[in-house]
């Protein structure tokens, strides 16, 4: 059965996570520590097992000390092609005054209007 895109996508920024881990020279104990999640959960994110959040990659890329955006890229939460787009999408990440459940809301919310708006785009005709 082939993998969906999600499963490549998180096991791909699984294996980048463990690349940057090892050339920081850091244990999986002490970059667990650093980004403050559990030790076998960073084990789980780094072997493709679980989606972290983009708040723990933010927190795992200020302990690596690498750009959170490129771990929001990898993750799959923000599309380096998408212009102005994406410069929305890292705003919302990058709130500290949101909760992490209202900034995935935001972000569901906005890619569904783009998804509209691209879908409303291929079928209407501008009015003249």
């Amino acid at each position: 059965m082939a993998r969906s895109k999600v499963g490549r996508t998180v096991e791909g920024l699984g294996e980048y996570l463990k690349e940057q881990r090892v050339a920081a020279e850091l244990s999986v104990r002490q970059l667990a520590a650093q980004a403050g999640v559990s030790n076998p959960y960073l084990s789980q994110i780094e072997r493709g097992l679980r989606r972290p959040s983009a708040e723990v990659l933010q927190q795992i890329a200020k302990a690596l000390r690498i750009s959170a955006e490129q771990l929001y890229i990898r993750a799959g939460i923000v599309d380096p092609h998408a212009g102005a787009a994406g410069s929305v999408e890292l705003a919302i990440l990058a709130d500290g005054l949101l909760t992490e459940r209202q900034k995935q809301t935001l972000l569901d919310v906005y890619q569904s209007f783009l998804a509209l708006n691209g879908a409303s785009d291929d079928t209407d005709a501008p009015a003249s």
